[in-house]
């Protein structure tokens, strides 16, 4: 069955930076466009970024521009989450999920997306 499983969260300073890592398994890893959520305490879930199946090209929330950078592996059937300058508002649970294309796009709807992870934890305090 389809896995994707988050890791790389924690508990930092505001200013620092974390890596996540999604890996993913029981799927074509290089037919999904993959996407990178999160959901703060009473939230709706949010987009934060997205990459397409080829790594080509990459989206995000304009809350998180210039400060994360989204990246994949295929070879290695893993997304990555560069986040630097991190700011409390950034806490919250960060979820990978898996998006089925047959284009060059990714989608920022948490709707288009297929498989999800459990999500990993990052809290920034100021």
């Amino acid at each position: 069955q389809v896995q994707l499983v988050e890791s790389g969260g924690g508990f930092l300073q505001a200013g620092g930076s974390l890596r996540l890592s999604c890996a993913a398994s029981g799927l074509s890893f290089s037919n999904y466009a993959m996407g990178w959520f999160r959901q703060a305490p009473e939230n709706e879930r949010e987009f934060v970024a997205a990459i397409n199946r080829s790594g080509g090209n990459a989206y995000y929330a304009d809350s998180v521009k210039g400060r994360f950078t989204i990246s994949r592996d295929n070879a290695k059937n893993t997304v990555y989450l560069q986040m630097n300058s991190l700011k409390p508002e950034d806490t919250a649970v960060y979820y990978c999920a898996a998006d089925l294309r047959w284009d060059t796009l990714a989608s920022m709807n948490r709707r288009s997306y297929d498989y999800w992870g459990q999500g990993t934890q990052v809290t920034v305090s100021s």
